[in-house]
């Protein structure tokens, strides 16, 4: 009995006149394609001029083989190589047929701008951006205020269970860590400022400047700036996640406002958290810098608190906690904000929640450089 026998799938090269010819033999299929692509590679690369693309050979042909032959074309095109196809059956040109219109046309070359031009796209693109989620920002405001003044109509529509709830996570599980970072930034800012002042004879002075420094700013500075960054991510997180899940659609579509129900008691959460943290951020940075004074300048804790008591008054504590629930505002507002902007993929979520904490902590700071000068200019 004879058996049929099939030629190799390959891609046969040949020069005439100074034209290359290719010609496709054997079964083009999805078989053959992964010994077929090295060949198409070569091809693209090593021709330049006139090509005759001949299909005559092709045995067998299906849509994997009809895509490695535009894929040939494609490639020839874009060096501006001038090919001609010929000899395709009916089967063969049906397929190269189907496929999109799109896959057959040489792409277009990326515009090329210069350096000054990318520059001012950028700076515009940022404006625009910044206009929008100044938008955001204030339509979630509005929505947070609607309902908390609905609540206080009605004090059963406040979600108790749910604020505790995020206090607790939000504010006394963050106990900790705020502690131990401020009792470590108060006793670095002691040592630094008992090194420098030690050569002007003035160390005592160093009670001055850290109660001062540390209860108008850096006390809540770097609590709501821990908090934009433990807090805020999760609420960007967890907003992002449901609005993955359409859960944010699903309140909707059974009455109930999403910044109601998801929004509203997380940021009431924070706004009571933040001053609560912020003072124990305060306290404890004290402690640090007093330790820090008895051991490096021979301070003790009495000299230190009597001292303390005259470098600052109550309203220098009140300037910091005044600072903390618009802190803690500014921050649940950006994270939500960014939370209901995730669209559907878990790269999105990652994008909205590094956003959420860069702007969240950004905000912070300018919020804080506006207080400090309206402070200033109050003179409290």
């Amino acid at each position: 009995m004879a058996t049929a026998t099939t030629t190799a799938p390959q891609l046969e090269r040949s020069e005439q006149a100074g034209q290359v010819r290719l010609r496709a033999v054997g079964p083009w299929t999805v078989r053959s394609a992964g010994g077929l692509e090295p060949e198409i590679d070569a091809a693209v690369a090593s021709i330049t001029g006139a090509t005759q693309l001949d299909l005559s050979g092709i045995e067998q042909i299906d849509t994997a083989g009809a895509w490695l032959i535009t894929r040939l074309e494609r490639g020839l095109r874009a060096k501006h190589a001038d090919i001609t196809v010929e000899g395709a059956s009916s089967n063969t040109q049906r397929l190269l047929d189907a496929l999109d219109p799109a896959e057959r046309e040489i792409p277009p070359s990326p515009v090329q701008i210069g350096v000054a031009q990318e520059l001012i796209e950028s700076i515009g693109r940022a404006i625009y951006l910044s206009w929008k989620d100044l938008r955001s920002g204030l339509t979630i405001l509005g929505g947070v205020t609607r309902g908390f003044v609905k609540a206080i109509r009605h004090p059963a529509r406040f979600r108790v269970t749910s604020i505790v709830a995020h206090v607790d996570r939000m504010g006394l599980r963050a106990v900790p860590i705020i502690a131990l970072m401020s009792l470590l930034i108060g006793a670095i800012i002691a040592q630094q400022g008992a090194f420098q002042l030690r050569a002007f004879g003035a160390s005592i002075f160093v009670v001055d400047l850290v109660g001062i420094l540390v209860l108008r700013e850096i006390g809540v500075l770097l609590t709501a700036i821990m908090i934009a960054g433990r807090s805020g991510s999760a609420i960007t997180a967890e907003i992002g996640a449901m609005k993955m899940r359409e859960e944010v659609d699903a309140l909707s579509v059974i009455g109930l406002d999403p910044v109601e129900v998801l929004i509203l008691p997380r940021i009431l959460g924070l706004i009571i958290a933040l001053p609560m943290l912020a003072f124990i951020a305060d306290i404890m940075a004290l402690v640090g810098a007093g330790l820090v004074s008895w051991v490096y300048i021979g301070l003790p804790p009495e000299a230190f608190i009597d001292r303390l008591r005259d470098a600052v008054a109550l309203n220098t504590l009140f300037v910091g906690l005044i600072k903390a629930p618009f802190m803690a505002l500014i921050i649940g507002i950006v994270a939500a904000s960014e939370g209901l902007n995730t669209r559907g993929s878990a790269a999105s979520l990652g994008q909205q929640t590094t956003a959420a904490v860069v702007k969240a902590i950004f905000m912070v700071i300018v919020v804080d450089g506006l207080f400090a000068m309206y402070f200033a200019a109050v003179n409290y």
